[in-house]
């Protein structure tokens, strides 16, 4: 257990050395609804981060391994999801012609990709690629935290730093200079449960959204996990109590 913890704390420090020789500030912890054992997804927030997701971020952004059938676990309807798959179109075929073609999208499709390929993602984005956000909070050091740090961490440059062409200052971002321009302003998007859309809402509310997305059996998990220490708990105060009684009879003989 020792050894763990010992290369748990040295892996934290080497993590925040290589941020800070990067130039970037390590970002603040957040109470996040699923942090902690016992911790669930807020299918509220869910819902208001994937309206940011989709009003948003999918203008750049993919997420290649969700299909729209996925969002029932965030408190979607069928029917809510049909009309969702049914706002993109994806690439399908070939048809009896040999050809591809466009159709409306089901809720059995992935999300559909803003661009046909990288080089078109490229071609939008003065040379940078868009990551993929499915596995976006796992990938990245700090996890949802860096995530919301990172959408909230666009400010002006100090003075003497000269940022590049094409380019924008954020104090989380590694090397402080990053593609994306800022996404969010308040008032972006209009929440249908009356929730203000300031720019803390909504990066909250999207980071939750991509954590569940990483992870959406996570809740499934901890559930499962707590049931073993139940059962194992139980276990061994069972065979504790009859090692008691057969050393106690092993005396008496």
């Amino acid at each position: 257990m020792y050894k763990i913890l010992r290369f748990i704390i040295i892996m934290s420090l080497s993590q925040s050395a290589v941020m800070a020789n990067e130039g970037a500030m390590i970002p603040p912890k957040e109470p996040w609804s699923f942090n902690g054992l016992n911790g669930t997804f807020d299918r509220a927030q869910l819902q208001r981060g994937f309206q940011v997701y989709k009003e948003v971020c999918s203008t750049c952004h993919s997420m290649h391994l969700l299909s729209y059938r996925n969002l029932s676990a965030l408190g979607f309807t069928e029917d809510e999801i049909k009309a969702i798959a049914a706002s993109h179109e994806v690439t399908d075929g070939p048809n009896d012609e040999g050809e591809m073609f466009k159709r409306r999208a089901l809720p059995s499709d992935r999300f559909a990709s803003p661009f046909a390929n990288d080089k078109a993602a490229r071609a939008a984005n003065n040379g940078a690629l868009p990551p993929d956000l499915s596995l976006i909070t796992k990938a990245r050091m700090f996890g949802p935290d860096y995530v919301h740090a990172l959408l909230n961490g666009f400010t002006e440059a100090p003075k003497g730093f000269k940022v590049g062409e094409n380019l924008h200052y954020n104090e989380y971002f590694p090397g402080n200079q990053i593609a994306m321009a800022p996404p969010l302003s308040e008032g972006l998007v209009k929440y249908s449960d009356g929730t203000p859309s300031t720019v803390e809402q909504m990066s909250k509310d999207v980071t939750a959204f991509l954590a569940w997305a990483a992870e959406p059996e996570l809740e499934v998990r901890k559930q499962t996990g707590i049931t073993v220490i139940i059962y194992l708990s139980i276990f061994t105060a069972l065979m504790w109590f009859v090692m008691r009684k057969i050393w106690a009879s092993a005396h008496k003989d």
